[in-house]
């Protein structure tokens, strides 16, 4: 099962968040039949916005990240809430490419780093707070530290990682974690992070060999102090309805409507998230029709 967890660290001078997500992945991969490259380089995205989602104050609001590299597997698209539910979606997800040259998936090639890192947060206001990077290198996570440090002023270490089964193509581990020094952590702490970058690249093969997240943790962070102090469940979900659809649907308003009926004789609409497919009848749509113009 998946678990996503936060601590606090080295007297509490450094916050951390870190997910272990192999079923979201998974699923991910089953729901848009992704490509080995797009499994990596979506399941990172997943990963990364749910453990942002988790730090949201309300149970309604929401946070969007969108990835617009510039390359050939197109944008990237994740929505996560505080609860730990995720959703995405990657334009090209059939897209594969060749190994890169470290015999890895060529994640940074398939989203490119020629565009930009967009991060809205829904907080139920008049109007959402959005943040904006430059897209560093299409590898997500330093894309991510990198928005971390010029939309919020925020030096942060970020760590993603999606193992691929290089055969089938399945997931056989994700996992992701943000570390995040609080203004009052002393300069040694910081060094003695900094210290600990290559252990923790090696989280989601601790996961893969099947240790448990915060075993690994303590492992990557040896002889630093954690404090955890939440657990939560995560996974992919999506929150669409036949009753949102037909509020989109409404807000096209008369004449989108009515071409639709004399047209088409009825609508058909995919969920981008899950795939999900909802169709209307012109009957049905002749009702929204009456809808839309009381509104």
């Amino acid at each position: 099962m998946d678990k996503l967890v936060r601590a606090l660290m080295a007297e509490d001078t450094v916050k951390l968040i870190a997910i272990s997500g192999r079923e979201i992945c998974e699923t991910a991969r089953e729901l848009h039949g992704l490509s080995r490259v797009c499994t990596a380089a979506l399941g990172r995205t997943l990963l990364v916005t749910d453990m942002m989602g988790a730090q949201l104050k309300g149970e309604d609001h929401k946070l969007t990240a969108i990835v617009k590299g510039g390359g050939p597997a197109g944008n990237i698209v994740c929505t996560a809430d505080n609860q730990g539910h995720v959703k995405g979606y990657i334009e090209v997800p059939d897209l594969e490419l060749p190994l890169g040259p470290d015999g890895k998936l060529d994640v940074s090639m398939a989203v490119g780093w020629f565009g930009d890192l967009t991060v809205v947060r829904d907080l139920g206001m008049k109007e959402p707070y959005v943040g904006k990077c430059d897209i560093v290198s299409g590898e997500i996570a330093e894309d991510f530290a990198q928005y971390f440090t010029v939309s919020e002023q925020q030096p942060s270490m970020v760590y993603l990682g999606v193992r691929v089964d290089p055969h089938d193509g399945h997931v056989l581990a994700g996992g992701g974690l943000i570390v995040q020094p609080l203004p009052h952590c002393p300069d040694e702490v910081i060094d003695t992070l900094t210290e600990k970058a290559a252990m923790v690249k090696m989280l989601a093969g601790m996961l893969e060999e099947g240790m448990e997240l915060e075993d690994a943790i303590r492992k990557i962070f040896d002889g630093i102090d954690i404090n955890f102090t939440e657990n939560l469940t995560p996974e992919f979900r999506c929150d669409c309805s036949r009753e949102r659809l037909e509020r989109v649907l409404i807000s096209l308003g008369e004449e989108e409507l009515k071409d639709m009926m004399e047209k088409e004789k009825g609508a058909e609409l995919t969920c981008h998230f899950c795939n999900k497919t909802y169709s209307f009848t012109e009957a049905q749509l002749s009702d929204l029709l009456v809808e839309a113009g009381k509104a």
